[in-house]
Protein backbone atom coordinates (compact mmCIF):
# COMPACT_ATOMS: atom_id res chain seq x y z
CA UNK A 1 0.00 0.00 0.00
CA UNK A 2 2.64 2.60 0.93
CA UNK A 3 4.60 1.41 -2.13
CA UNK A 4 1.52 2.34 -4.37
CA UNK A 5 1.37 5.61 -2.48
CA UNK A 6 4.86 6.38 -3.03
CA UNK A 7 4.73 5.62 -6.65
CA UNK A 8 1.62 7.46 -7.29
CA UNK A 9 3.29 10.57 -5.72
CA UNK A 10 6.16 9.99 -7.54
CA UNK A 11 4.01 9.82 -10.69
CA UNK A 12 2.39 13.28 -9.40
CA UNK A 13 5.34 15.38 -8.94
CA UNK A 14 7.13 14.33 -12.59
CA UNK A 15 3.30 15.42 -13.76
CA UNK A 16 4.12 18.98 -12.38
CA UNK A 17 7.38 18.99 -13.54
CA UNK A 18 6.81 17.78 -16.89
CA UNK A 19 4.35 20.84 -17.27
CA UNK A 20 5.04 23.33 -20.37
CA UNK A 21 5.52 26.87 -19.05
CA UNK A 22 2.14 27.88 -20.59
CA UNK A 23 0.39 25.75 -18.43
CA UNK A 24 2.26 27.19 -15.00
CA UNK A 25 1.61 29.93 -16.37
CA UNK A 26 -1.90 29.48 -16.97
CA UNK A 27 -2.09 27.89 -13.39
CA UNK A 28 -0.26 30.33 -11.33
CA UNK A 29 -2.13 33.58 -13.05
CA UNK A 30 -5.87 32.11 -12.17
CA UNK A 31 -4.57 31.72 -8.73
CA UNK A 32 -2.89 35.72 -9.21
CA UNK A 33 -6.30 36.62 -10.23
CA UNK A 34 -8.42 35.32 -7.40
CA UNK A 35 -6.24 36.74 -4.73
CA UNK A 36 -8.71 39.18 -2.48
CA UNK A 37 -6.51 42.17 -3.23
CA UNK A 38 -7.62 41.86 -7.45
CA UNK A 39 -11.28 40.91 -6.29
CA UNK A 40 -11.87 44.78 -8.57
CA UNK A 41 -9.05 44.64 -10.43
CA UNK A 42 -8.21 43.96 -13.87
CA UNK A 43 -4.77 42.14 -14.81
CA UNK A 44 -3.21 42.00 -18.39
CA UNK A 45 -0.09 39.25 -19.03
CA UNK A 46 1.41 38.52 -22.52
CA UNK A 47 4.45 36.12 -22.89
CA UNK A 48 6.52 35.31 -25.62
CA UNK A 49 9.30 32.94 -26.72
CA UNK A 50 12.21 35.43 -26.93
CA UNK A 51 13.63 33.51 -30.24
CA UNK A 52 10.54 32.01 -31.95
CA UNK A 53 8.41 34.94 -31.18
CA UNK A 54 5.54 32.12 -30.24
CA UNK A 55 3.22 33.53 -27.96
CA UNK A 56 3.62 31.37 -24.44
CA UNK A 57 0.96 32.82 -22.49
CA UNK A 58 -1.58 35.52 -22.82
CA UNK A 59 -4.65 37.39 -21.06
CA UNK A 60 -6.24 40.35 -21.73
CA UNK A 61 -3.02 41.33 -24.09
CA UNK A 62 -4.83 43.40 -26.41
CA UNK A 63 -7.01 45.62 -23.52
CA UNK A 64 -5.70 49.16 -22.60
CA UNK A 65 -4.12 49.36 -19.36
CA UNK A 66 -2.26 52.69 -17.51
CA UNK A 67 1.16 51.14 -17.71
CA UNK A 68 2.96 53.73 -15.21
CA UNK A 69 6.87 53.76 -15.84
CA UNK A 70 6.96 50.34 -17.70
CA UNK A 71 5.97 52.90 -20.65
CA UNK A 72 8.95 54.34 -20.03
CA UNK A 73 10.40 50.85 -22.08
CA UNK A 74 8.76 52.17 -25.33
CA UNK A 75 10.15 55.60 -24.94
CA UNK A 76 13.77 54.55 -24.49
CA UNK A 77 13.89 52.03 -27.53
CA UNK A 78 11.80 54.57 -29.53
CA UNK A 79 14.44 57.03 -28.28
CA UNK A 80 16.90 54.51 -29.43
CA UNK A 81 15.96 54.19 -32.97
CA UNK A 82 15.47 57.37 -33.88
CA UNK A 83 17.48 59.54 -31.80
CA UNK A 84 20.77 56.93 -32.28
CA UNK A 85 22.64 55.54 -29.40
CA UNK A 86 25.56 58.56 -29.43
CA UNK A 87 23.01 61.40 -29.90
CA UNK A 88 24.07 64.73 -27.18
CA UNK A 89 22.15 67.61 -26.80
CA UNK A 90 23.74 71.15 -26.78
CA UNK A 91 23.84 73.73 -24.45
CA UNK A 92 25.51 77.25 -26.22
CA UNK A 93 26.36 80.15 -24.49
CA UNK A 94 26.06 83.39 -26.91
CA UNK A 95 26.28 86.64 -26.84
CA UNK A 96 24.29 89.14 -29.17
CA UNK A 97 26.09 92.86 -29.56
CA UNK A 98 29.54 93.81 -30.21
CA UNK A 99 32.12 94.20 -27.04
CA UNK A 100 33.43 97.61 -26.89
CA UNK A 101 35.72 98.19 -24.09
CA UNK A 102 35.10 95.52 -22.35
CA UNK A 103 31.54 96.01 -22.43
CA UNK A 104 29.12 93.76 -24.18
CA UNK A 105 26.60 96.17 -25.92
CA UNK A 106 23.98 93.40 -25.87
CA UNK A 107 22.92 90.18 -24.53
CA UNK A 108 24.71 87.41 -22.78
CA UNK A 109 21.83 84.47 -23.79
CA UNK A 110 21.91 80.55 -23.06
CA UNK A 111 20.83 78.69 -26.15
CA UNK A 112 19.22 75.39 -24.77
CA UNK A 113 18.04 72.37 -26.47
CA UNK A 114 16.29 70.48 -23.41
CA UNK A 115 18.92 68.37 -22.39
CA UNK A 116 17.46 66.98 -18.61
CA UNK A 117 20.93 66.17 -17.51
CA UNK A 118 22.63 69.71 -17.43
CA UNK A 119 23.41 70.16 -13.74
CA UNK A 120 22.80 66.71 -12.98
CA UNK A 121 24.72 65.34 -10.21
CA UNK A 122 24.41 61.96 -12.12
CA UNK A 123 27.45 62.00 -14.60
CA UNK A 124 30.68 63.31 -14.33
CA UNK A 125 30.32 65.94 -17.08
CA UNK A 126 27.40 67.76 -15.97
CA UNK A 127 28.01 68.90 -12.57
CA UNK A 128 26.83 72.32 -12.07
CA UNK A 129 29.49 73.90 -10.52
CA UNK A 130 31.58 72.78 -13.68
CA UNK A 131 29.32 73.58 -16.07
CA UNK A 132 29.09 77.39 -14.46
CA UNK A 133 33.31 77.47 -14.50
CA UNK A 134 33.28 77.04 -18.32
CA UNK A 135 30.50 79.65 -18.93
CA UNK A 136 32.71 82.17 -16.50
CA UNK A 137 35.98 81.26 -18.06
CA UNK A 138 34.55 81.36 -21.57
CA UNK A 139 33.29 85.08 -20.97
CA UNK A 140 36.20 85.56 -19.51
CA UNK A 141 38.45 84.90 -22.23
CA UNK A 142 35.70 87.19 -24.31
CA UNK A 143 37.36 89.87 -22.06
CA UNK A 144 34.11 90.85 -21.01
CA UNK A 145 33.39 92.62 -18.00
CA UNK A 146 29.88 93.98 -18.15
CA UNK A 147 27.12 93.94 -20.22
CA UNK A 148 24.19 96.29 -21.13
CA UNK A 149 21.93 93.91 -21.64
CA UNK A 150 20.44 91.31 -18.76
CA UNK A 151 20.86 87.37 -18.74
CA UNK A 152 18.55 85.58 -21.54
CA UNK A 153 17.63 82.42 -22.78
CA UNK A 154 15.34 80.82 -25.74
CA UNK A 155 12.13 80.29 -24.46
CA UNK A 156 10.48 80.53 -27.79
CA UNK A 157 11.72 76.80 -28.96
CA UNK A 158 9.38 75.05 -26.58
CA UNK A 159 5.92 75.26 -25.96
CA UNK A 160 4.68 77.47 -23.36
CA UNK A 161 2.68 74.48 -21.79
CA UNK A 162 5.44 72.33 -19.84
CA UNK A 163 3.27 69.84 -18.34
CA UNK A 164 1.66 66.81 -20.41
CA UNK A 165 -1.70 66.26 -20.14
CA UNK A 166 -3.03 63.80 -17.55
CA UNK A 167 -0.17 64.49 -14.39
CA UNK A 168 -2.37 65.16 -11.59
CA UNK A 169 -1.97 68.09 -8.78
CA UNK A 170 -0.48 65.51 -6.30
CA UNK A 171 2.40 64.69 -8.50
CA UNK A 172 3.39 67.80 -10.49
CA UNK A 173 5.14 69.84 -7.67
CA UNK A 174 7.35 67.34 -6.65
CA UNK A 175 10.78 66.33 -7.91
CA UNK A 176 9.00 62.80 -9.99
CA UNK A 177 6.80 65.71 -11.45
CA UNK A 178 8.80 67.85 -12.89
CA UNK A 179 7.98 69.40 -16.47
CA UNK A 180 10.54 69.35 -19.37
CA UNK A 181 11.93 72.49 -20.40
CA UNK A 182 14.09 74.36 -23.35
CA UNK A 183 16.80 74.85 -20.54
CA UNK A 184 16.47 72.38 -17.25
CA UNK A 185 19.03 72.44 -14.46
CA UNK A 186 20.03 70.36 -11.79
CA UNK A 187 17.03 68.09 -12.67
CA UNK A 188 14.45 70.65 -12.45
CA UNK A 189 14.31 70.38 -8.21
CA UNK A 190 15.02 71.66 -5.06
CA UNK A 191 14.92 70.30 -1.56
CA UNK A 192 12.93 71.54 1.48
CA UNK A 193 14.80 71.18 4.81
CA UNK A 194 12.60 70.71 7.21
CA UNK A 195 12.29 70.22 11.17
CA UNK A 196 9.96 68.35 13.63
CA UNK A 197 11.89 68.35 16.58
CA UNK A 198 8.72 70.06 18.17
CA UNK A 199 5.61 67.00 17.69
CA UNK A 200 3.24 69.66 17.42
CA UNK A 201 4.83 71.43 14.37
CA UNK A 202 6.69 71.05 11.18
CA UNK A 203 9.49 73.94 10.78
CA UNK A 204 10.61 74.96 6.73
CA UNK A 205 14.17 75.95 7.47
CA UNK A 206 15.09 75.64 3.37
CA UNK A 207 14.79 77.56 0.99
CA UNK A 208 14.42 81.08 1.99
CA UNK A 209 14.15 82.54 -1.26
CA UNK A 210 10.36 80.87 -1.75
CA UNK A 211 7.38 80.77 0.23
CA UNK A 212 5.39 78.23 1.39
CA UNK A 213 1.62 77.65 3.03
CA UNK A 214 3.05 74.98 5.37
CA UNK A 215 0.08 72.40 6.68
CA UNK A 216 2.96 69.55 7.36
CA UNK A 217 2.03 68.09 10.09
CA UNK A 218 4.22 65.68 12.03
CA UNK A 219 3.44 61.82 12.17
CA UNK A 220 4.48 58.76 13.99
CA UNK A 221 8.85 58.22 14.28
CA UNK A 222 9.45 56.18 11.49
CA UNK A 223 6.65 57.12 9.25
CA UNK A 224 8.61 58.18 6.64
CA UNK A 225 8.16 60.56 3.68
CA UNK A 226 4.32 61.70 3.36
CA UNK A 227 4.63 65.02 2.78
CA UNK A 228 3.92 66.60 -0.74
CA UNK A 229 4.44 70.12 -2.11
CA UNK A 230 2.09 71.43 -5.07
CA UNK A 231 3.08 73.77 -7.28
CA UNK A 232 1.80 77.37 -6.65
CA UNK A 233 -1.42 79.06 -7.50
CA UNK A 234 -1.51 82.10 -6.37
CA UNK A 235 1.29 84.80 -5.36
CA UNK A 236 4.13 82.24 -6.20
CA UNK A 237 3.33 80.17 -2.62
CA UNK A 238 4.22 77.14 -2.72
CA UNK A 239 1.41 74.51 -0.73
CA UNK A 240 3.00 71.73 1.62
CA UNK A 241 0.96 69.05 3.01
CA UNK A 242 1.10 65.90 4.42
CA UNK A 243 2.77 64.47 7.09
CA UNK A 244 7.07 63.84 8.28
CA UNK A 245 8.20 61.34 11.05
CA UNK A 246 8.25 63.94 14.23
CA UNK A 247 11.76 64.02 16.00
CA UNK A 248 13.82 64.76 12.76
CA UNK A 249 16.32 67.88 12.92
CA UNK A 250 17.02 68.68 8.89
CA UNK A 251 14.24 66.28 7.16
CA UNK A 252 14.32 66.56 3.28
CA UNK A 253 11.58 66.61 0.70
CA UNK A 254 12.48 67.14 -2.98
CA UNK A 255 10.22 69.46 -5.10
CA UNK A 256 10.09 70.01 -8.46
CA UNK A 257 11.41 73.50 -10.15
CA UNK A 258 8.68 75.59 -11.76
CA UNK A 259 11.18 77.54 -13.22
CA UNK A 260 14.02 76.08 -14.29
CA UNK A 261 15.81 78.58 -17.21
CA UNK A 262 15.85 80.92 -14.58
CA UNK A 263 17.54 78.75 -11.73
CA UNK A 264 20.08 78.14 -14.31
CA UNK A 265 20.39 82.06 -14.93
CA UNK A 266 20.39 83.24 -11.47
CA UNK A 267 23.26 80.94 -10.28
CA UNK A 268 25.31 81.97 -13.89
CA UNK A 269 24.75 85.64 -12.80
CA UNK A 270 25.66 85.18 -8.89
CA UNK A 271 28.88 82.89 -10.51
CA UNK A 272 29.82 86.09 -13.09
CA UNK A 273 29.48 88.44 -9.97
CA UNK A 274 31.53 86.69 -7.68
CA UNK A 275 34.30 86.76 -10.61
CA UNK A 276 33.62 90.39 -11.10
CA UNK A 277 31.56 90.44 -14.45
CA UNK A 278 28.43 92.94 -14.00
CA UNK A 279 25.47 91.33 -16.04
CA UNK A 280 22.52 93.59 -16.13
CA UNK A 281 19.99 91.69 -14.60
CA UNK A 282 18.16 88.39 -15.69
CA UNK A 283 15.64 89.26 -18.28
CA UNK A 284 12.02 89.38 -17.49
CA UNK A 285 9.62 86.44 -18.73
CA UNK A 286 7.60 88.40 -20.81
CA UNK A 287 10.18 90.50 -22.47
CA UNK A 288 11.91 87.32 -23.92
CA UNK A 289 9.76 86.92 -26.58
CA UNK A 290 10.57 90.27 -27.68
CA UNK A 291 14.52 90.48 -27.03
CA UNK A 292 14.80 87.43 -29.42
CA UNK A 293 12.93 88.80 -32.40
CA UNK A 294 14.71 91.89 -32.43
CA UNK A 295 17.46 93.41 -35.01
CA UNK A 296 18.36 90.48 -36.87
CA UNK A 297 21.72 92.00 -38.03
CA UNK A 298 22.83 92.30 -34.17
CA UNK A 299 25.98 90.28 -34.51
CA UNK A 300 26.14 86.99 -33.16
CA UNK A 301 28.67 84.52 -31.88
CA UNK A 302 28.50 81.25 -29.97
CA UNK A 303 31.38 81.18 -27.47
CA UNK A 304 31.20 77.71 -25.44
CA UNK A 305 29.12 74.66 -26.37
CA UNK A 306 28.31 72.14 -23.60
CA UNK A 307 27.59 68.57 -24.94
CA UNK A 308 25.19 66.42 -22.70
CA UNK A 309 26.10 62.61 -21.85
CA UNK A 310 25.29 60.13 -25.17
CA UNK A 311 21.92 58.87 -25.30
CA UNK A 312 22.99 55.36 -23.98
CA UNK A 313 24.16 56.92 -20.67
CA UNK A 314 20.63 59.39 -20.32
CA UNK A 315 18.44 56.11 -20.86
CA UNK A 316 20.85 54.15 -18.42
CA UNK A 317 19.85 56.59 -15.61
CA UNK A 318 15.87 56.91 -17.18
CA UNK A 319 15.39 53.19 -16.41
CA UNK A 320 17.61 52.27 -13.61
CA UNK A 321 16.13 55.27 -11.43
CA UNK A 322 12.83 55.82 -13.42
CA UNK A 323 13.58 59.26 -14.23
CA UNK A 324 10.51 61.31 -15.26
CA UNK A 325 11.79 64.25 -16.53
CA UNK A 326 14.44 62.70 -19.16
CA UNK A 327 11.48 60.70 -20.23
CA UNK A 328 9.50 63.70 -20.99
CA UNK A 329 12.55 65.53 -22.64
CA UNK A 330 13.39 62.76 -25.02
CA UNK A 331 9.70 62.69 -26.05
CA UNK A 332 10.05 66.57 -27.06
CA UNK A 333 12.88 65.68 -28.97
CA UNK A 334 11.79 62.94 -30.83
CA UNK A 335 8.67 65.28 -31.44
CA UNK A 336 11.69 67.31 -33.47
CA UNK A 337 8.94 70.99 -34.24
CA UNK A 338 9.61 74.76 -33.61
CA UNK A 339 7.61 74.26 -30.43
CA UNK A 340 8.37 71.18 -29.10
CA UNK A 341 5.66 69.79 -26.90
CA UNK A 342 4.32 66.29 -25.24
CA UNK A 343 1.51 66.21 -28.07
CA UNK A 344 4.27 66.50 -31.04
CA UNK A 345 6.06 63.60 -29.21
CA UNK A 346 3.87 61.32 -28.58
CA UNK A 347 2.45 61.44 -32.14
CA UNK A 348 5.76 60.66 -34.24
CA UNK A 349 5.91 57.84 -31.31
CA UNK A 350 2.86 56.40 -32.15
CA UNK A 351 3.63 56.64 -35.81
CA UNK A 352 7.29 55.17 -35.64
CA UNK A 353 5.33 51.54 -34.02
CA UNK A 354 2.06 51.98 -36.61
CA UNK A 355 4.55 51.73 -39.24
CA UNK A 356 6.30 48.46 -37.81
CA UNK A 357 2.99 47.26 -37.12
CA UNK A 358 1.54 48.13 -33.69
CA UNK A 359 -2.09 50.00 -34.24
CA UNK A 360 -2.24 53.38 -32.42
CA UNK A 361 -4.78 52.46 -30.34
CA UNK A 362 -2.51 49.71 -28.68
CA UNK A 363 -0.25 53.07 -27.92
CA UNK A 364 -2.89 55.08 -26.55
CA UNK A 365 -0.25 57.51 -24.80
CA UNK A 366 0.35 60.80 -23.34
CA UNK A 367 3.76 61.39 -22.14
CA UNK A 368 7.24 59.71 -22.43
CA UNK A 369 7.36 58.54 -18.65
CA UNK A 370 3.78 56.74 -17.74
CA UNK A 371 2.83 59.25 -14.63
CA UNK A 372 -0.04 60.01 -16.81
CA UNK A 373 -2.92 58.30 -15.75
CA UNK A 374 -4.24 59.05 -18.92
CA UNK A 375 -2.17 56.61 -20.67
CA UNK A 376 -3.13 52.96 -22.15
CA UNK A 377 -0.99 50.64 -23.25
CA UNK A 378 -1.74 46.70 -24.17
CA UNK A 379 1.26 44.29 -22.67
CA UNK A 380 0.40 42.82 -26.40
CA UNK A 381 2.27 46.45 -27.67
CA UNK A 382 4.67 46.38 -24.96
CA UNK A 383 6.12 42.94 -26.06
CA UNK A 384 6.34 43.95 -29.29
CA UNK A 385 8.24 46.64 -28.91
CA UNK A 386 10.74 44.55 -26.29
CA UNK A 387 10.97 42.34 -29.27
CA UNK A 388 11.96 44.23 -32.31
CA UNK A 389 14.63 45.70 -29.63
CA UNK A 390 16.44 42.28 -29.56
CA UNK A 391 17.99 42.36 -32.74
CA UNK A 392 19.10 45.82 -32.84
CA UNK A 393 23.17 47.14 -32.58
CA UNK A 394 21.81 49.02 -29.09
CA UNK A 395 20.07 46.24 -27.68
CA UNK A 396 22.62 45.32 -24.84
CA UNK A 397 22.88 49.06 -23.67
CA UNK A 398 18.72 48.74 -24.04
CA UNK A 399 18.81 45.59 -21.56
CA UNK A 400 21.74 47.22 -19.28
CA UNK A 401 19.38 49.75 -18.19
CA UNK A 402 16.96 47.60 -16.58
CA UNK A 403 16.86 47.48 -13.45
CA UNK A 404 16.73 43.84 -11.52
CA UNK A 405 13.75 42.83 -9.62
CA UNK A 406 13.29 39.27 -7.78
CA UNK A 407 16.14 38.00 -10.36
CA UNK A 408 15.02 39.05 -13.35
CA UNK A 409 15.56 41.84 -15.89
CA UNK A 410 12.47 44.21 -16.13
CA UNK A 411 11.31 48.27 -15.36
CA UNK A 412 8.86 48.48 -12.98
CA UNK A 413 5.94 50.94 -12.87
CA UNK A 414 3.81 52.13 -9.94
CA UNK A 415 1.40 54.78 -9.61
CA UNK A 416 -1.90 55.00 -7.58
CA UNK A 417 -4.10 51.43 -8.31
CA UNK A 418 -1.23 50.53 -11.08
CA UNK A 419 1.67 47.95 -11.13
CA UNK A 420 3.27 46.73 -13.78
CA UNK A 421 6.82 44.75 -14.68
CA UNK A 422 7.89 44.33 -18.44
CA UNK A 423 11.07 43.22 -19.53
CA UNK A 424 13.46 39.79 -20.43
CA UNK A 425 14.37 36.46 -18.60
CA UNK A 426 16.42 33.66 -19.41
CA UNK A 427 15.23 30.37 -17.87
CA UNK A 428 17.90 27.59 -15.78
CA UNK A 429 16.97 25.68 -19.00
CA UNK A 430 18.39 28.13 -21.68
CA UNK A 431 14.70 29.01 -23.02
CA UNK A 432 14.16 32.99 -22.81
CA UNK A 433 11.30 35.00 -22.91
CA UNK A 434 9.82 38.48 -23.42
CA UNK A 435 6.85 39.34 -20.78
CA UNK A 436 4.40 42.34 -19.73
CA UNK A 437 2.31 42.07 -16.73
CA UNK A 438 -0.14 45.16 -15.45
CA UNK A 439 -2.19 45.31 -12.66
CA UNK A 440 -5.13 48.22 -12.92
CA UNK A 441 -7.39 48.87 -9.78
CA UNK A 442 -6.08 46.64 -7.02
CA UNK A 443 -6.86 47.54 -3.70
CA UNK A 444 -4.68 47.37 -1.16
CA UNK A 445 -0.64 47.96 -0.52
CA UNK A 446 1.72 48.30 -4.15
CA UNK A 447 4.29 46.17 -2.44
CA UNK A 448 2.23 43.02 -1.82
CA UNK A 449 0.64 42.98 -5.44
CA UNK A 450 4.45 43.39 -6.76
CA UNK A 451 4.95 40.15 -4.23
CA UNK A 452 2.17 38.18 -5.79
CA UNK A 453 2.98 39.22 -9.36
CA UNK A 454 6.54 37.46 -8.50
CA UNK A 455 5.82 34.52 -7.86
CA UNK A 456 3.57 34.32 -10.97
CA UNK A 457 6.94 35.59 -13.29
CA UNK A 458 8.84 32.96 -11.30
CA UNK A 459 7.41 30.77 -13.74
CA UNK A 460 9.40 31.64 -16.31
CA UNK A 461 12.50 31.11 -14.07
Amino acid sequence: MKFSIIIFAIFCYVSVVAQPVSEKLKNAFTLFENDPQLTNAISSLYVIDAKTGKVVFEKNAFVGMAPASTQKTITSITAFELLKKDFTYKTQLQIKGNVVNSVLQGYLQVIGSGDPTLGSHRYYSTKSEDILKAFTAAIQKKRIKQTTKPLSFNYNAYSYQAIPDGWIMQDVGNYYGAAAHILNWKENQFDVILNSENNKEVIVLAPLNKKFNNELKAGPIGSGDNAYCYLPTKNNVWPLKGTIPTGEKRFTIAAADNEPPYTLLNDLFIALFKNKIEINGIEDFNTIATSQTENVKTPTEIIYTHHSPTLDSIIYWFNKKSINLYGEALLKTMGNTIKANADSGVAVVKQFWAANGISKNELNVYDGSGLSPLNRVTTHAQVQVLQYAITKEWYKYFLNSLPIYNGIAMKSGSINGVKGFCGYHTAADGNSFIFSFLVNNFNGNGGQVATKMYKVLDVLK
